[in-house]
């Protein structure tokens, strides 16, 4: 065999080897996967030129570019709007509240269920001004009445020894005060032309002039109310010297002197009111009176020389006397003979405000044209449910 030969035989094995086999097996590969992943980039950014142009249509043509991160009106907010601007009810009629089977539309002369963000923003007010709502106990009832039960009185007991009989014990009162609930109404206007103009918060506007309107009669109503077609006010019950205190009366405490506060140690009948009240509702007391009671109040110092009336250190926050947080209610009467121009106690076991959680709105076009009428009402009631959790100040006869 020649030279030339046998260098042909040895050149041959290696051409076949393993290594050169995986080695263009790899090559292959590589070139196979960088086709697939420019492949996978190019319709990655035809996708993404394809979203672009989605937006920029919703954009153009949906809604407006400053309005883009407004929250979309729920069915029963537009079909609310439409009712209170041209008096369509057709989409009111048609809708479905909470998924129940009931319609969002009552009888034509109760009017419509308000939209549940103006009867947010109703509440809210309510909630947030100087009422007795402020601290009383709130329920919301589906009934026409709501019951509270009382137990004015303690189980008894008494020490047992092992082998002696044990004694029966005495039974717990119970007392039951049901509170009927009353149709609270509002009735502003406004004209048709102002309601065509589709930059006038019609909702805004009417849930400020119904808020107004409630909270001045439910304000005056939980204090003064006499419980005829309106709740009954915390001035109600019968008044009894706190002496002599006993269920289904308010105890009250003297101010010491004829048609004012004494003119000597005035304080001395804030003290007394205070600790007239039982240790456990003493805790979460409040003081209510109006403004120009809180004036008179303020100026009045301790056997120290120390103002009793301490401001607010925050915003928001209500001043204190003796420690105690102050509601300033208007209504409350003033300081006059014979009147109770302060009381203390524990509201939120004292005093219950039920009423029921829906608003309904009755759109009148004819009664006073070229204004619309809006008719809406509620029903809320009121009572006092704790006769021990509320003292008052009475100012003597002259």
């Amino acid at each position: 065999m020649t030279e030339r030969e046998s260098r042909a035989g040895e050149a041959m094995p290696q051409a076949h080897s393993p290594a050169a086999e995986v080695k263009t097996a790899m090559s292959g590969f590589l070139k196979e996967f960088n086709s697939f992943q420019g492949d996978v980039k190019k319709a990655l950014q035809h996708q993404e030129e394809r979203l672009t142009m989605l937006d920029r249509k919703t954009m153009t043509y949906g809604r407006p570019a400053l309005s883009t991160a407004v929250e979309l009106d729920v069915p029963h907010r537009q079909a609310f709007n439409a009712y209170l601007r041209t008096g369509d009810d057709d989409g009111l009629r048609g809708l479905v509240l909470d998924g129940k089977a009931m319609s969002g539309a009552v009888a034509a002369d109760g009017g419509y269920l308000v939209d549940p963000q103006t009867a947010d923003s109703i509440r809210s007010m309510l909630v947030s001004t100087s009422s007795l709502r402020a601290v009383a106990n709130v329920v919301q009832v589906e009934a026409t009445s709501f019951d509270v039960l009382i137990d004015r009185s303690e189980v008894g007991s008494g020490w047992a020894t092992e082998s002696g009989a044990a004694a029966e014990t005495a039974t717990p009162t119970i007392e039951r005060i049901s509170i009927r609930l009353h149709e609270l109404s509002a009735m502003p206007k406004a004209s048709q032309r102002l309601l065509d103009d589709s930059a006038f918060d019609v909702e805004g506007w009417l849930a400020g002039k119904i808020a107004t309107r409630f909270i001045r009669a439910e304000a005056a109503a939980f204090i003064s109310g006499d419980g005829v077609d309106k709740p009954k006010g915390i001035l109600l019950p019968g008044k009894v010297a706190n002496a002599s205190w006993a269920w289904g009366s308010l105890g009250y405490v003297p101010t010491g002197a004829a048609a004012d506060f004494a003119t000597t140690n005035a304080s001395d009948c804030i003290v007394n009111l205070v600790y007239a009240l039982g240790a456990d509702y003493r805790a979460n007391g409040t003081f209510l009176m109006n403004s120009k009671t809180a004036g008179a109040v303020r100026k009045m110092k301790d056997a120290d020389g120390r103002f009793m009336w301490g401001d607010s250190l925050q915003a928001g926050e209500p001043a204190r006397l003796m420690g105690y947080p102050v509601l300033i209610c208007e209504d409350m009467p003033d300081v006059a003979a014979n009147s109770y121009p302060i009381a203390f106690g524990d509201f939120a076991a004292g005093y219950t405000v039920a009423e029921r959680p829906d608003l309904r709105i009755l759109r009148d076009p004819f009664s006073a044209k070229p204004h619309v009428l809006f008719y809406a009402s509620k029903r809320v009631g009121g009572d006092v449910t704790d006769y021990a959790a509320i003292k008052l100040l009475k100012v003597a006869v002259s």
